[in-house]
C-alpha cells in the first residue's frame, strides 16, 4: 500500500516541479520569459511568489473611486442633562488650536505662485487619492512584457510611471483581471528597487521612435522591442553557427586581428601605425620654454667669457661682492647651456624615430593591417587540423556608406584540408540553411514579432530557403543570363572578365531565379591570389552565394596547392613575395588540397529579420568618421 501511495504521489510531485519557477543563478530574479514563453502564457504559475526586474516600456495610473459618505443616521435629541462646570480656561483651548490655526494661516496667507485659494485649501486639506499604477515591464530575455501591479500604499505612482524607469519588484502571480494581451500580472507587495530616469532627456520618451533615429543612440537602442528582437537572433546565430561546427567536427581557431599579409591581394585595409604619447613626453622646464631662439653656441660662448672673468677676478683679489655675483652668474650660464645641450639630444633622438618609422612605412615587410579576412591564416591550421573555423571582425577602409557594409563586419569562414570546390560549396549550401532552420526553432517569439513588424513573409523566406534546392550556374552561364535581361537598371553588354557587381548579383536572385543561387568559376582576374587555377587557365575554382533582397552572404574557394601556379600569381600580381613566403612553406612541406568559405554574419542576421540596413543589425557598427562608442 505504501508503495502504491508513493507511485501515486509521483506524478504530482513531478507535476509541480516543472510548473515551479527556477530564479536566474547568479542575481535571485526571474526571467521573465520563463514566465510568458509558456504555451499557457503562465496560467499555470498563478500564486507563485517571484522577484522580477526590469524597466518599465509603458504605464498608466487609474485613479480608485472612493466611496461615498454613509448616510447621515436619523437625530433624535438626548434629554438635556445639566452641564457638568468646565474647568478648561480660555488659554488652554487657544493653545489645543494652534496646528490648526497654523494650517489656516497657510492657507489664506497665500504664496508666491498663482494658484486659487481653493487651490490652496486643497492642497492642504485633501489627502492624495488612491490610485493603482500599471506598468509593462521588460527584462530584454523576451518580447513580450509583463503587467505589473503596484497600489500607491506601496510606492507613489510617480515613482514609477515614466518609460525607462528601472525597478526591482516581488509578489504574487495572479490572472489577469481584464482578459486580452496579458494572460498573468504580478501583484506587488514590496518595491526593492527603483532607477529614476532623466525623462527629459531620454531618448526613448516616445513609443515609436523611428529605427532610423535610434541609430543615434547605439548604447541604450537594445531598450526598444525591435532592436531586442534583433540581439537575441543574432545571439541565436552564433551560438547556431558555433553548433553546426561542433557537430561536423569542426576546431575553433583565432585568427590574428594584426597581420603583415594582404589576405585578399587587392583589398581596401587600414594600415596601423605607432602614434607617440604627448603624455609620455616630459614637459619641458620654464627656462627652456622661455629661451626659443636662443643659440645653444652663443650661450656656450658666453660661459666661457664669464669664466674668464671669474678667474681674473680670484687673480686680482679684487671686491669679494664682484666675485661671488660673478660665479653665481656663470652657474647660471652653465646650468642654461646643459639645458640647451639635453634639448638638443632629445629633438635628435625624436627624429631619429620618426626616421624610423618612416622607414619602416616604406618597408612593405614591416606594414601592419587590420585584417580583410582570416582564410590564410586559418588554411595553415587546416593543414595541421583538418577541419577549422573562425569567428570574429574584419577590416575594410570603405570611406562610403552602404547599407549592406560598414567598416568592421563580423565573419564566420570555415576551412578544410582534403576538400575540393564541389565539398565546400555542398557545406556553406548545408551551413545556410542550418542558420535558417536554427532561428526558426529557438526564436518563435523573436520571430512572430518581426514577422509583425519588420516583414510579414520573413518566415515564409526563410522556410522557403529551407526546403528548396539553389541554384547553381557558372560565371558564363550567369553573363549569358544577365545579357538577356530587359532591364535598364542591369548592365546588358557584359563582357567576359568583368566583375559581376552587386546589382548583378542580387537581380539573378531577386528577379531571374528568385531564390539563392550560387556562381562558381570566375575569371581568375577578378578572385584573390590564391584560388585555384582551373584546367582552361582562365577561369578559377571560386563561387559566391546570392541570396534575395541581401546579395552577396557568402564567397568561397578552393585554394591552390601547386607551388608554382601560386608563385606565379604573386609575381603576375605584383604582389610582395616576402609578404607571402610563410604562406608558401604550406605548400612546400606536405601541401594537400584544400576549400574554405567566408559568411558576412550580420548580413545573415539581416537576413533573418528582414531588416533593410545592416547597421541596425549590429550592436555598435562603425562607419567612415563615425565611432563614438
Amino acid at each position: 500500500m505504501d508503495s502504491e501511495k508513493a507511485m501515486a504521489s509521483a506524478p504530482a510531485t513531478a507535476t509541480s516541479t516543472t510548473t515551479q519557477l527556477i530564479p536566474f543563478k547568479y542575481s535571485n530574479r526571474v526571467l521573465l520569459k520563463t514566465i510568458l514563453d509558456r504555451s499557457d502564457g503562465g496560467l499555470e504559475l498563478v500564486g507563485e511568489r517571484v522577484l522580477i526586474g526590469g524597466w518599465v516600456k509603458s504605464s498608466k495610473e487609474v485613479m480608485k473611486q472612493t466611496p461615498p459618505p454613509p448616510p447621515p443616521a436619523a437625530y433624535h435629541a438626548p434629554a438635556r442633562e445639566p452641564e457638568p462646570k468646565s474647568d478648561v480656561s480660555c488659554v488652554e483651548i487657544l493653545q489645543s488650536r494652534i496646528p490648526f490655526l497654523r494650517t489656516i494661516v497657510k492657507v489664506l496667507g497665500g504664496s508666491s505662485s498663482n494658484n486659487t485659494l481653493r487651490e490652496r485649501i486643497d492642497a492642504v486639506l485633501k489627502p492624495a487619492p488612491p490610485s493603482t499604477a500599471f506598468l509593462k515591464i521588460s527584462d530584454g530575455s523576451c518580447p513580450a512584457s509583463l503587467q505589473v501591479v503596484v497600489e500607491s500604499s506601496i510606492v507613489p505612482p510617480c515613482q514609477l510611471l515614466h518609460t525607462g524607469t528601472c525597478v526591482t519588484v516581488e509578489g504574487v502571480l495572479q490572472q489577469s483581471v481584464v482578459k486580452g494581451k496579458h494572460v498573468v500580472e504580478l501583484r506587488v507587495e514590496k518595491v526593492l528597487h527603483i532607477g529614476t530616469v532623466d525623462y527629459s532627456k531620454y531618448p526613448l520618451s516616445k513609443k515609436r521612435v523611428p529605427i532610423e533615429k535610434l541609430r543615434e543612440c547605439f548604447h541604450i537602442r537594445a531598450r526598444t522591442t525591435t532592436v531586442g528582437s534583433v540581439m537575441r537572433i543574432r545571439s541565436a546565430l552564433t551560438f547556431g553557427a558555433h553548433t553546426f561546427c561542433h557537430n561536423h567536427g569542426f576546431i575553433s581557431v583565432q585568427v590574428p586581428i594584426l597581420t603583415s599579409t594582404d589576405c585578399n591581394g587587392f583589398s581596401k585595409k587600414y594600415k596601423v601605425t605607432g602614434l607617440f604619447d604627448k603624455a609620455d613626453q616630459k614637459e619641458e622646464p620654464k627656462a627652456i620654454a622661455e629661451i626659443e631662439g636662443v643659440n645653444l653656441e652663443a650661450i656656450k660662448a658666453a660661459a666661457k667669457e664669464k669664466s674668464s672673468l671669474v678667474e681674473e677676478l680670484k687673480r686680482t683679489d679684487s671686491n669679494k661682492e664682484a666675485l661671488a655675483a660673478a660665479v653665481l652668474d656663470l652657474r647660471k650660464t652653465n646650468e642654461l647651456a646643459s639645458q640647451l645641450e639635453a634639448r638638443e639630444k632629445s629633438k635628435l633622438k625624436t627624429s631619429q624615430k620618426v626616421d624610423n618609422v618612416k622607414s619602416s612605412e616604406g618597408s612593405s615587410s614591416s606594414q601592419t593591417f587590420l585584417t580583410v579576412s582570416g582564410r590564410l591564416h586559418l588554411e595553415s591550421y587546416a593543414c595541421s587540423l583538418g577541419n577549422v573555423y573562425s569567428f570574429g571582425p574584419r577590416f575594410r577602409a570603405d570611406k562610403g556608406e552602404s547599407p549592406k557594409h560598414v567598416p568592421e563586419m563580423l565573419m564566420f569562414e570555415i576551412e578544410m584540408a582534403f576538400s575540393q570546390l564541389e565539398d565546400v560549396i555542398n557545406c556553406a549550401d548545408e551551413f545556410f540553411k542550418f542558420l535558417c532552420k536554427w532561428v526558426l526553432e529557438n526564436c518563435p517569439e523573436d520571430m512572430k514579432f518581426v514577422t509583425e513588424r519588420i516583414d510579414k513573409n520573413r518566415v515564409d523566406r526563410l522556410q522557403s530557403v529551407i526546403s528548396s534546392s539553389f541554384e547553381r550556374i557558372s560565371y558564363a552561364e550567369a553573363l549569358n543570363v544577365l545579357n538577356k535581361v530587359t532591364d535598364k537598371k542591369v548592365e546588358t553588354n557584359l563582357q567576359w572578365g568583368a566583375a559581376l557587381t552587386e546589382e548583378d548579383l542580387s537581380h539573378l536572385s531577386d528577379e531571374i531565379y528568385k531564390k539563392p543561387v550560387i556562381v562558381y568559376n570566375y575569371p581568375k582576374e577578378t578572385k584573390p591570389f590564391y584560388v585555384r587555377l582551373n584546367d582552361d587557365g582562365k577561369t578559377v575554382a571560386a563561387f559566391d552565394m546570392i541570396v534575395p533582397k541581401i546579395g552577396k552572404l557568402t564567397s568561397g574557394s578552393q585554394n591552390e596547392e601547386r607551388t608554382h601556379i601560386l608563385s606565379t600569381r604573386i609575381k603576375d600580381l605584383g604582389l610582395p613575395r616576402e609578404q607571402y613566403e610563410w604562406y608558401l612553406d604550406l605548400r612546400r612541406h606536405g601541401t594537400v588540397k584544400h576549400s574554405g568559405f567566408s559568411l558576412e554574419f550580420d548580413l545573415m542576421v539581416l537576413f533573418a529579420t528582414g531588416l533593410t540596413d545592416v547597421r541596425d543589425a549590429i550592436p555598435f557598427p562603425r562607419s567612415y568618421g563615425k565611432a563614438k562608442y
